[in-house]
């Protein structure tokens, strides 16, 4: 019996070591972009943000949009206000006169007609829109002043057909704050990487660009408008599918996205379950491969811990506990150092039981639970 824990946990780790280091080593080989000469922008860029009671937010998300350093007339902001109940509109409203439009969403649908809110108001974004490519954020995000200027320039020289770029959380020294950003860090890292190399295709809908022309040609969101979520991941997979060469990756800090974490552990386990509901939607199932492992090597060592207290399988616990920190550390040095998050690097070791525990949580609660989103629940 203690032959057979032996060898399931070295076999289990090998492999998730292997995918780890080979993260790093893709991430390190993406090159830092530099525009090359002095050029002239010249491409129409429509920025799509969905929101709903964002009255909070999206002044600031706003705010820091219309500062950017790109010509004015090279970009417009479209806002698909989704049914608030607060003063999101008329926030909204008071930018006017800064090329920011305001787009209701109850005026294009009826509230009970659809499964995701969020993909129709992108939709109707962007069929309202005059650009050539489209962008999107999120309405609790702040974004650099040099962000469009930055992605205009990778895209007349690249000109890729999808452009993923990064994002990082806002913490504070509140556990839960550290927590989030030292996951989501992680999840950006593995986004570069597997983006970089075609290895599996991930992003985040809050720093994303592609050109109208894709999204068009593979029919928008039509086929995953019945999945609540996935306006970025699932419509990635459909334009890779169309365009294999056409994804690209930004890597450089003028287009880091910052955005908010949630403040408590049951808005963060909802937020992570809705990430995990789409997992089996996927058509790239070569992501489906990699996060039934991290599943289960998880599973794993949990249930090694829990044996530990009737069986002496203690050291193997805490070996695996040890030497999963340890090769995810080495992965995520280079990349804090990419977001300038190394100091909270400290914090991590902290984090590792917590983070075993909640990828149990999502990973089964995506699956077959509910959650809610927006105020709606979502099974």
């Amino acid at each position: 019996m203690e032959l057979l824990i032996l060898l399931v946990s070295l076999f289990l780790f090998i492999i998730y070591a292997v995918l780890i280091i080979y993260y790093r080593q893709s991430w390190l080989s993406i090159p830092i972009f530099k525009p090359t000469g002095n050029p002239v922008p010249g491409t129409k860029i429509s920025i799509i943000i969905p929101a709903r009671n964002e009255e909070k937010n999206i002044g600031h998300c706003l705010h820091s949009i219309t500062n950017q350093s790109y010509p004015k007339h090279l970009f417009e902001v479209l806002v698909v206000d989704d049914h608030s109940t607060d003063n999101t509109a008329e926030i909204i409203t008071g930018y006017a006169e800064h090329n920011v439009r305001l787009i209701s969403l109850k005026d294009f649908i009826a509230t009970t007609q659809i499964n995701s809110y969020k993909k129709k108001a992108i939709e109707i974004g962007i069929r309202q829109s005059t650009g050539e490519l489209i962008v999107t954020t999120d309405a609790d995000c702040i974004v650099p002043a040099n962000w469009l200027q930055t992605m205009a320039a990778f895209y007349e020289e690249k000109k890729p057909e999808f452009i993923v770029m990064p994002v990082s959380i806002n913490c504070s020294n509140k556990f839960i704050e550290l927590f989030q950003a030292l996951d989501f860090m992680t999840l950006q890292g593995i986004t570069g990487a597997s983006v970089h190399k075609k290895f599996h295709s991930m992003c985040n809908g809050a720093n994303l660009a592609y050109t109208k022309k894709a999204f068009n040609e593979v029919g928008g969101f039509k086929g995953i408008d019945n999945i609540a979520s996935g306006d970025d991941m699932l419509l990635l997979h459909k334009i890779f599918n169309r365009y294999p060469n056409g994804i690209a990756y930004l890597k450089t800090k003028e287009v880091i996205v910052q955005t908010e974490p949630v403040q408590t552990i049951a808005q963060f386990l909802n937020q992570r379950i809705r990430w995990a509901s789409k997992a089996d939607k996927y058509e790239d199932k070569s992501i489906f491969v990699v996060l039934v492992l991290v599943y289960f090597f998880n599973v794993w060592i949990f249930l090694l811990g829990m044996a530990a207290v009737f069986y002496p399988f203690a050291c193997y616990f805490i070996a695996l506990i040890v030497a999963k920190t340890i090769t995810e550390l080495y992965f995520l040095y280079p990349v804090a150092g990419f977001f300038n998050k190394r100091i909270i690097l400290w914090w991590f070791p902290l984090a590792q039981p917590f983070h075993i525990l909640y990828t149990m949580v999502a990973g089964w609660m995506g699956k077959f639970g509910k959650y809610t989103w927006k105020e709606r629940t979502v099974k």
